[in-house]
């Protein structure tokens, strides 16, 4: 990690929690992570983390916020100004892919935490994520119904599961491959697949 995390801010200090947390799970098994670790990571010591940190799990709740809200934004952005909303689906299923890609530490951090018994906080989050994400799949299909570039007969919310679906599906393969970066390689083909069955046959 390039940035020195002694004397920071409490918020630029999550902020360098979350990608300390997320660099050491795209290295190591996430539920081996300790306070210890992420701490040397950013070159402070764990009274320094537990200042802005009740505990680990308030680490892990802070490392969901900022993918939920990162990802949240990013897809938000990914449709402006496309006109088509398959074109816009495209563009967001391949942000999605890109956020992922560039981070390889989340996805195994959210597997690991769905893992866990109990509804964490974390689990809640990952929850609030999938429901707003799929409103907003749901939002874009809708629209292509209408403009009648989507069959109307699909199912706007079982197409947007379908969707996030594929995308989790990608990142397995790729976890099982040991390599999170080749969904890149992959997901063109995976949407094209979906594209067909959405398109509305003239």
């Amino acid at each position: 990690m390039s940035l020195r995390a002694k004397h920071l801010a409490s918020d630029v200090r999550r902020a360098v929690t979350v990608e300390a947390v997320i660099e050491l799970a795209a290295e190591q098994n996430p539920s081996e992570i300790t306070t210890a670790a992420i701490a040397e990571r950013m070159n402070v010591t764990q009274g320094a983390l537990f200042r802005h940190f009740v505990n680990k799990e308030a680490v892990w709740t802070a490392v969901m916020e900022w993918v939920t809200g990162q990802l949240l934004v990013k897809v938000d952005r990914a449709d402006k100004g496309i006109e088509s909303p398959l074109a816009a689906l495209e563009a967001v299923f391949l942000t999605h892919i890109d956020f992922i890609a560039k981070r390889p530490g989340i996805p195994r951090i959210l597997f690991c935490e769905l893992q866990r018994n109990g509804d964490t906080a974390a689990k809640q989050l990952v929850r609030t994520l999938i429901k707003r994400y799929g409103e907003r799949l749901r939002t874009i299909i809708e629209r292509g119904r209408l403009q009648g570039e989507i069959d109307p007969e699909v199912n706007a919310a079982a197409a947007a599961a379908m969707l996030i679906g594929a995308i989790q599906g990608l990142v397995i393969q790729s976890l099982l491959a040991g390599d999170v970066r080749r969904i890149r390689k992959d997901a063109p083909a995976a949407f094209a697949f979906f594209r067909r069955t959405l398109r509305r046959v003239k």
